[in-house]
């Protein structure tokens, strides 16, 4: 098993369960976040626009253009925290960044490495063909998508659990918050192979908790191309 979840290191996503957690925020959070929801419903047509420029690109000359990859890590990075803040986990009180860079301090976090070069063939396949399986089981966790993050089903579901949990404890189960997390963290990394950010196929095991077994990859994306594997080779 440890061999296993070593061999996976394209996405890596991380949270922090906060405490406490108000009792009742959760019942206007609908409305703290229309903002988000109304920037992140622009941010993901461009997503869609970009994985197309992308498609091309990886298929002309077997590289994602670095700026256009992370523009699109950085619109899974704000889903993922606006996600988190909301109604997929509502496992922070602390308001989303509007940002789509890097934000340590947050305790929602996503890592996508950049690959050096990416399979043409694949690239033909893997979004639509290879990833059907995945696609299956991702509807089975969202019950769809909405301005690109979950509109129901079983995420959506536990993070109700969660919500009656917090007014009536003012505790979120820490099991609850392991297996939400390890659920998006599922969602995330197929989202990653389907807009072609790596050839590396997401394994079909829930990985659950706060910290990512997964090593952490070997490139930053929020690094300078300069600085990248193929300037420091």
């Amino acid at each position: 098993m440890s061999a296993n979840v070593s061999s996976y290191r394209s996405v890596r996503v991380n949270a922090d369960l906060d405490s406490p957690l108000s009792r009742w925020l959760w019942l206007v959070k609908w409305i703290l976040a229309i903002p988000h929801y109304v920037v992140l419903f622009f941010l993901w047509i461009a997503f869609l626009v970009v994985s197309v420029i992308a498609f091309f690109a990886i298929l002309f000359t077997e590289r994602y253009p670095r700026g256009l990859f992370d523009f699109n890590v950085g619109v899974l990075r704000w889903s993922w925290r606006v996600s988190y803040y909301a109604y997929g986990a509502l496992a922070t009180d602390r308001y989303p960044p509007f940002s789509l860079g890097p934000e340590p301090g947050y305790p929602a976090r996503l890592e996508v490495a950049y690959p050096e070069r990416l399979s043409r063939p694949l690239v033909l396949v893997k979004w639509w063909l290879l990833a059907v399986p995945q696609y299956l089981i991702v509807a089975f966790f969202t019950g769809g998508m909405r301005h690109g993050w979950c509109a129901g089903g079983l995420i959506t579901l536990l993070a109700l659990f969660a919500a009656v949990a917090l007014a009536f404890t003012s505790t979120y189960p820490r099991g609850l918050f392991e297996l939400n997390v390890g659920l998006h963290r599922w969602v995330l990394r197929v989202a990653a192979y389907a807009a072609l950010m790596t050839d590396e196929y997401p394994p079909f095991r829930l990985d659950q908790g706060g910290d990512d077994p997964a090593p952490a990859p070997a490139t930053d994306p929020a690094t300078d191309p300069a600085t990248g594997p193929a300037a420091s080779a």
